[in-house]
């Protein structure tokens, strides 16, 4: 059978009289299919020449016609614009079309005003649903190849949002991400409206609902000294902030990753932007959370799923704490019988006392190393989790870790990211100030905070030397 696919100008009277003389074929002939393509009048050139050239076909009016052989499968077979449609009627049919000037023209209008009102349909439906525009910066790490089906799911959203991914990252990795954007696409996610690589920066952040900052700087202390990382973290702060807040939508939500300064990310961010909301910017945590937790089960021989409530404070990418003193275990298997849900204080669990004091806490250089050289699938369950609990929620009671601005809750002092437990519910989340935290655990944060003021203040004297006449607006 013999599908002629008819495309044109939807205002041309060209275009009418083939359309008409198509249909009548079409109902008169069992074996002739009609498809049509009508383009707006402003679009129409750009998309000739672009089925042209993917066609390799030579036509510059409107109507064109081709036609397809559905049992034979190639690429279309030009048949021309509308004389060369009226020809091939007449030769293998034996009918001609006899439509006057003032019908055509008619015809045109019609088609015209219908275009248009299906048009302006399709954008309403469209407007409906609107997909969550995720961006994701310095897209060429191995963190963004894992984290992209994990977003696009289903499982961090809801398997009724659909989203739109942007990578970011300079112009010497546009071929990895339009490598990342072609797997992407091939996977034909139902819920991934679309992906794109960017490389130039002024078009970063446009209409964005979330920004996941993934940048890191590659630490090497011979090389440089801690101040030089800290003004390197400061520029790509200072280049992004203004452009979140000219660019994205005014409640984007900002989430700072990676294996190095992620705290000082989240602040430099807030204090280049100073429209940015600090409550929609934080630190994830989730990595040290999830690799302590996996710890303690090797050591209790259970599944790591059941021990919760582990907290990690302060620097997530420096100094931290991993607090067990509200951690709980939740089917262990012991001397001690309860119902699933039955939490046991994992201190009174762990007889071997000195293994907590000993080898678990000096274990936590080997967790940086581990979760410091990993591929990307734990720091972006990380993140996809913390999105997760962000939209829908944490789960009732338990603890989760993330760096946020300091407003003096646990004594730490203002004005610092500092990693402490949160709970997500309605869309916001809220610090857990009802902990209670012993007088050591007061001194060790008190300890962690200096480390964070002291990165600020270095961060803050590089502010100072580049903007000398407006380090005051920036830091107040």
């Amino acid at each position: 059978s013999v599908v002629a696919v008819f495309t044109g100008k939807a205002n041309c009277p060209h275009y009418a009289k083939a359309e008409l003389l198509a249909d009548y074929l079409q109902t008169n002939l069992p074996d002739f299919r009609v498809h049509k393509i009508t383009q707006h009048p402003d679009k129409w050139e750009q998309w000739l020449h672009d089925i042209c050239e993917m066609n390799g076909w030579e036509h510059r009016q409107s109507p064109i016609i081709w036609r397809e052989l559905l049992d034979r499968g190639g690429k279309g077979l030009l048949l021309g614009g509308v004389n060369d449609f009226l020809e091939y009627a007449q030769h293998y049919y034996g009918i001609t079309s006899k439509m006057l000037s003032e019908e055509m023209l008619d015809i045109a209008e019609e088609n015209l005003q219908a275009h248009i009102a299906v048009e302006k349909e399709e954008e309403e439906i469209k407007s409906l649903i609107k997909p969550l525009q995720i961006w994701i910066t310095s897209a060429s790490a191995s963190i963004c190849y894992q984290l992209i089906p994990l977003l696009a799911n289903g499982e961090v959203f809801g398997m009724t949002t659909e989203i739109s991914i942007h990578l970011l990252d300079t112009d010497q990795f546009k071929d990895v991400l339009c490598g990342i954007v072609m797997e992407a696409e091939d996977m034909a996610f139902p819920l991934l409206r679309s992906i794109s690589e960017h490389t130039e920066i002024d078009e970063a952040f446009i209409q964005a609902d979330i920004i996941i900052v993934l940048d890191d700087v590659l630490l090497n202390r011979e090389a440089q000294s801690l101040e030089n990382y800290i003004r390197e973290v400061s520029e790509i702060c200072q280049v992004y902030a203004p452009l979140i807040e000219k660019n994205a939508k005014r409640g984007v939500r900002i989430i700072s990753s990676g294996k190095t300064f992620v705290n000082l990310k989240a602040l430099m961010i807030m204090t280049y932007g100073q429209s940015i909301k600090p409550e929609n910017v934080i630190a994830v945590a989730t990595s040290w959370e999830s690799a302590a937790k996996a710890m303690l089960a090797r050591k209790l021989n259970m599944n790591a799923a059941g021990v919760k409530d582990v907290i990690v404070w302060g620097n997530i990418t420096g100094c931290n704490y991993i607090d067990l003193s509200h951690a709980k275990l939740y089917g262990y298997d012991c001397a001690i019988w309860g119902p699933a849900n039955f939490p046991r204080p994992l201190l009174n669990m762990i007889y071997d006392s000195e293994w907590i004091h000993s080898e678990f806490l000096s274990a936590q250089s080997s967790l940086r190393s581990r979760i410091c050289h990993c591929l990307g699938m734990l720091p972006a369950h990380a993140v996809a989790t913390v999105l997760r609990y962000w939209y829908h929620g944490s789960p009732p009671g338990e603890i989760v870790s993330v760096g946020i601005l300091t407003e003096g809750q646990f004594c730490i002092p203002e004005g610092i990211v500092f990693s402490m437990p949160v709970r997500f519910q309605n869309g916001n989340w809220e610090v857990m100030t009802e902990l209670e935290i012993n007088e050591t655990t007061q001194e060790v944060l008190g300890r962690l905070a200096h480390e964070l003021i002291q990165e600020k203040l270095i961060a803050l004297n590089e502010i100072e030397e580049m903007h000398p006449y407006g380090a005051d607006k920036i830091t107040s």
